[in-house]
């Protein structure tokens, strides 16, 4: 029975997508990608599931990608989507994703594995992860956000550090930093995951989507661009029944049913 690359379990309105080629250090290859590509597009439409947590199996939470397949893409037909066009897509599609997403950090975390991780809104890792670019060992380039997103997210002399030495960073290291938001025990990760998913999947869908749109363009405009674009979709706001729920629930002393409009 040949084993599944990806798993994929929904508990309330949180899907779970676990990384599982644990000998492989969760690298990714095409058929991890597929199955990426499969489950994304069908999460993103079930209404029922609010936030996504990606998780790995074993040592690492993803190495990055197969460098097996790095090198069989490089013999591609020149009209044929290679291996680095496939993975690049996917990340974008979890970059650009509609629901909130948390990366769990279980171990290893290296190059593309980084850059999966750097597409989610919140990263929690465990306490014995390590995280860092490595392209530069194998003298690989990234292409999914590594020398253009990195130093936006951490500061620009620990992003040069990371990519220019290839060395790791431990999950403290990297709270320290910002990019990890919370630092669990080993085994206490994957509940805490789902416990952070669950409290953001209590909240208005719609809010949460409209944030998110406004935060994660803002760095792309100035100040006064992105306080109008946040006061224009606070407008649209006005108008929607989650945030007259959110009103009423206040007044009247109960916990607001949302329902995404």
């Amino acid at each position: 029975m040949t084993e599944e690359v990806l798993l994929f379990e929904v508990a309330g309105a949180v899907a779970r997508l676990t990384l599982n080629r644990p000998k492989a250090m969760n690298a990714m290859n095409m058929a991890l990608v597929a199955e990426l590509d499969r489950r994304l597009a069908q999460i993103a439409v079930d209404d029922a599931i609010r936030v996504l947590v990606v998780a790995g199996t074993g040592p690492a939470f993803c190495a990055g990608a197969d460098l097996k397949e790095v090198l069989a893409s490089q013999k591609a037909e020149p009209r044929e989507a290679d291996f680095l066009d496939r993975a690049d897509a996917t990340l974008a599609c979890l970059r650009n994703f509609p629901k909130p997403v948390i990366a769990a950090l279980n171990g290893v975390t290296m190059a593309g594995g980084l850059e999966m991780a750097m597409c989610a809104d919140i990263v929690i890792a465990a306490e014995s992860a390590v995280i860092g670019d490595a392209h530069a060992n194998f003298g690989v380039y990234p292409g999914a956000g590594g020398a253009a997103v990195l130093p936006r997210i951490i500061p620009q002399n620990v992003a040069m550090y990371l990519l220019l030495t290839g060395k790791t960073l431990s999950a403290a290291e990297m709270k320290a930093y910002g990019f990890v938001s919370e630092v669990h025990p080993d085994g206490e990760l994957a509940d805490a995951a789902m416990k952070l998913a669950g409290q953001i999947a209590a909240k208005s869908p719609i809010v949460l989507r409209r944030m998110r749109e406004v935060a994660r363009t803002s760095a792309d405009k100035s100040r006064d661009d992105a306080l109008l674009h946040e006061q224009v979709m606070l407008r649209r706001h006005l108008r929607s029944f989650d945030l007259q729920e959110g009103l009423l629930a206040f007044a009247e002393k109960r916990a607001p049913q949302f329902q995404g409009r």
